[in-house]
């Protein structure tokens, strides 16, 4: 019995899993909102009780940088310890890795149908690069050896944003006296489509209408009623917001797969990717990801997809602790 875990700043998913004939198989899905509980202990605590069960083994990914078998979500309050839970669970180990690296160890256990193929390009073997859009923006490689991928972590989400037009440079100067340091994730998250709203607001570039401004006041998350009313054309605000966010996610999109020589292909995984679907497949997203000068030529050819399977983040997880067992399992059998 495999416990798997999505760690975000929003929602906590687990899951349970076996492995039957090298597939996984999902036995039951639970969501918690994250900032309702006091931990991560917490919440698997209510879950083993809820199914009443016995878990061989446990991998959580979390949004946010693991060191030493220890992190803290960059976007919650928590401090989790692996060590803790394997106690807990009574355990000898439990993995605790990057979110990210649970999305890019899910790949190969996809199906066609859970990918949108944002541009034509053909599927090739080399590195791989994955980007996800969320309540903060994560990143993560997977370098081919020519045999075999092996997943790496990166918290490339909070490096510089880099504008590209007039516009952006006057959005990061917005942001800047905001929040002094500007990363990518200031723009390319939920708390990022506000921001960008709010920039375009406060800086005149578009009006905000009254009954919009009286609606955002009521909404928890301000981010959802403005991707619907960009998306629906229902206010010019919304829709230049939509169109600033999808061009800048392209762009680092394309600055990603520069940097991890990622012609095997860009994934884009997390929840917002999926809900702005018709804006990512316009034209603005691939734009933006290939018009990197003489690098042009070499992104055209890179293929680029969008992960619609919600379970990725639970599926990776799994995959994670399964491959881990199986190394142990193969390094006892040929230990002398």
């Amino acid at each position: 019995m495999i416990l798997a875990g999505d760690i975000g700043g929003t929602n906590t998913r687990l899951g349970l899993f076996r492995q039957r004939d090298g597939n996984l198989e999902m036995l039951c899905e639970r969501k918690y909102l994250s900032r309702q509980h006091k931990n991560l202990d917490e919440i698997v605590a209510l879950l083993v009780a809820e199914e009443k069960v016995r878990v061989d083994a446990a991998c959580f990914g979390v949004a946010g940088p693991v060191r030493q078998g220890r992190a803290k979500p960059s976007n919650l309050d928590w401090e989790i310890d692996a060590g803790s839970l394997a106690a807990q669970l009574g355990i000898q180990t439990v993995w605790l890795i990057n979110d990210l690296e649970t999305h890019a160890s899910a790949l190969d256990d996809l199906q066609p149908a859970d990918f949108v193929s944002l541009n034509s390009a053909s599927a090739q073997e080399g590195n791989v690069a994955l980007i996800a859009a969320g309540t903060g923006l994560g990143q993560a490689g997977v370098y081919w050896d020519r045999k075999r991928r092996h997943v790496f972590p990166s918290e490339g989400g909070h490096a510089d944003f880099a504008p590209r037009n007039d516009l952006e440079i006057a959005l990061h100067q917005y942001l800047r006296k905001k929040f002094g340091h500007v990363s990518c994730e200031r723009v390319l998250s939920g708390p990022g489509i506000k921001n960008v709203y709010d920039f375009l607001r406060d800086s005149a570039t578009e009006q905000e209408p009254p009954w919009l401004k009286e609606e955002l006041e009521r909404a928890e998350d301000q981010a959802i009623p403005i991707s619907q009313y960009g998306l629906a054309g229902k206010a010019a605000i919304c829709e230049r917001t939509l169109d600033i966010f999808v061009a800048v996610y392209g762009a680092e999109a394309g600055n990603l797969a520069l940097r991890m020589m990622a012609v095997g292909g860009v994934f884009l995984s997390g929840g917002i990717a999926g809900k702005l679907l018709p804006k990512m497949q316009g034209p603005a997203f691939m734009e933006a990801f290939v018009e990197k000068g003489r690098m042009k030529p070499l992104l055209q050819t890179v293929p680029v997809k969008l992960i619609i399977n919600e379970h990725i983040g639970l599926t990776g997880a799994a995959r994670y602790a399964v491959t881990r067992m199986q190394e142990a399992a193969t390094a006892v059998a040929v230990s002398p």
